[in-house]
């Protein structure tokens, strides 16, 4: 007998999601969901239906998920559509998927949801098709007030985390070599991240072209952008017995970190400052920050996969990012949340990251507390998928 009762099949579930491979917060929202289907709906066959798992990434999910078969080409979405009851939305930056959610809505006639995702614009058609979902779970409030205010009408719309602060992946080997390689203790390190305001994808991506707008803009930023995140290495270097490592989340962040944190660093601190040179996979980055003492930063997913696995984290944002960042109020860090455009909020950084590095207890105690939080609403949001599922 299954959760489903006696007699019935196993539901089926299509989840649409692994939006990109140059971002590891990109890669990592789809194990992040899968853990949570994993974890609180077992019976349920999951099959994922990806726009993009190359670099490695569909080796490395096959590794944690060998149950869940990848929906790749019109045989097996054909299929998927004839044989899935159901379609989830996977956690993004936007209702990314937004045309094949209305195909499926449109060829099956079949129920679907929106699971963790910002939303910042609206048109009739998207209002409708989110108002067509059994629920839509906002990844930050502010999404969740524009889609109401701007007439979306599910039945359920509220709060749901990131499906990225479920990951759970791991890759030892490599993490620890590295850690060996370069000096970093376990613990004895904090993992810090750097990016410009809008990801020059032209220098990662064949399809994407030069944008001389956002890379102007990007240069006329980025000393703004970096210098209290710099500040705040060389104080933790000089006031503190940790090594800072710099690491990407994005594959043009390795330049990026050199460029403007390790080159302009002073000899003594740069000593204990450690450059990561190539990118890497979501599992690899989580084996290393699982083993560093914090990080902080001006990127998102990685903070997002610290705090689901008890490691401290502190977020600088700014207007090009979305309002994804409120995600950090929402759930109880607002004082490790940055807005790099409200300028009085600069001078705290520095002292912020210092008291996380100087005391780790109450660090850590503040991270169980938002990842409580974080769980709570994975445990509800999941009972809520699980109750439209059985219907």
């Amino acid at each position: 007998m299954t959760a489903w009762g006696a007699g019935k099949r196993p539901r089926r579930m299509v989840l649409r999601s692994s939006w990109q491979t140059v971002n590891i917060g990109d890669i990592g929202h789809t194990p992040g969901v899968l853990t949570l289907l994993e974890r609180y709906l077992p019976d349920v066959e999951v099959r994922l239906w990806p726009s993009n798992v190359d670099n490695g990434v569909a080796e490395m999910l096959a590794k944690r998920f060998p149950k869940v078969a990848l929906v790749q080409g019109a045989a097996a979405v054909k299929a998927a559509f004839d044989e899935c009851d159901f379609l989830l939305h996977g956690s993004g930056p936007s209702l990314v998927a937004a045309k094949d959610v209305a195909r499926w809505r449109k060829e099956t006639g079949k129920p679907y949801g929106i699971y963790g995702i910002t939303v910042t614009n609206f048109t009739p058609d998207s209002i409708e098709l989110m108002s067509g979902a059994k629920f839509v779970f906002f990844r930050d409030s502010v999404s969740m007030k524009l889609a109401k205010d701007n007439g979306v009408r599910s039945p359920v719309m509220e709060f749901g985390p990131d499906g990225a602060f479920a990951v759970d992946l791991r890759n030892e080997a490599p993490a620890k070599a590295f850690l060996k390689a370069n000096g970093l203790e376990e613990g004895k390190f904090l993992c810090c991240l750097s990016r410009l305001r809008f990801t020059p994808y032209w220098k990662v991506k064949k399809n994407v072209a030069f944008d001389e707008k956002k890379h102007a803009h990007n240069e006329a930023m980025k000393e703004h952008d970096h210098a209290p995140l710099r500040a705040a290495i060389i104080a933790v270097v000089r006031e503190t017995p940790l090594k800072v490592l710099l690491c990407p989340e994005d594959a043009t962040q390795m330049a990026v970190g050199k460029e403007m944190f390790y080159d302009k660093l002073p000899a003594d601190v740069k000593k204990k400052v450690v450059w990561r040179e190539k990118y890497w996979l979501t599992d690899e980055a989580l084996s290393t920050y699982v083993r560093s003492a914090g990080i902080f930063g001006s990127e998102m997913h990685s903070p997002i996969m610290c705090i689901g696995n008890g490691i401290p984290a502190i977020v600088c944002r700014f207007a090009e990012q979305t309002s994804k960042g409120i995600m950090w109020r929402d759930i109880g860090l607002g004082d490790w949340l940055f807005d790099l455009d409200v300028e009085e909020e600069i001078p705290r950084i520095v002292p912020t990251v210092l008291a996380m590095a100087k005391d780790p207890v109450a660090a850590k105690q503040k991270t169980a507390k938002a990842r409580a939080f974080v769980e709570q609403r994975q445990r509800e949001t999941m009972a809520i998928l699980g109750s439209v599922l059985k219907s």
